[in-house]
């Protein structure tokens, strides 16, 4: 008795998702499918979850990034106002009844 292991989509031709192309959370969402409900139909599942997905990623934006642009905009046309190479890190005041930032020089 030969039993043939090759995974067949209901159209008849062969059909597997090539793991290579596949990002780590990918193999792992494909893996934990066929695990789940089995491989035919985690193939078939998998792709049109593939198809969902959108090609570019999405940009999110930093609203505390944002709010910093906005506040030090006033300064873009003054000449005297430089940031350096390496910038500055701003960070929240620390200690008993501090309040406000520090801005410190990277160097």
């Amino acid at each position: 008795m030969l039993v043939s292991s090759s995974t067949a989509s209901p159209q008849g031709t062969s059909m597997s998702i090539d793991q290579s192309t596949l990002t780590k959370g990918q193999v792992r969402k494909l893996n934990a499918l066929r695990k789940s409900i089995g491989d035919d139909i985690a193939e078939d599942a998998f792709g049109k979850w593939m198809k969902t997905q959108s090609k570019t990623p999405k940009e999110v934006r930093d609203p505390v990034a944002d709010a910093l642009v906005a506040a030090l905009d006033q300064f873009k046309d003054d000449k005297t106002f430089r940031l350096g190479a390496k910038g500055y890190v701003v960070k929240r005041s620390k200690g008993k009844g501090a309040s406000g930032f520090v801005a410190q020089k990277v160097v």
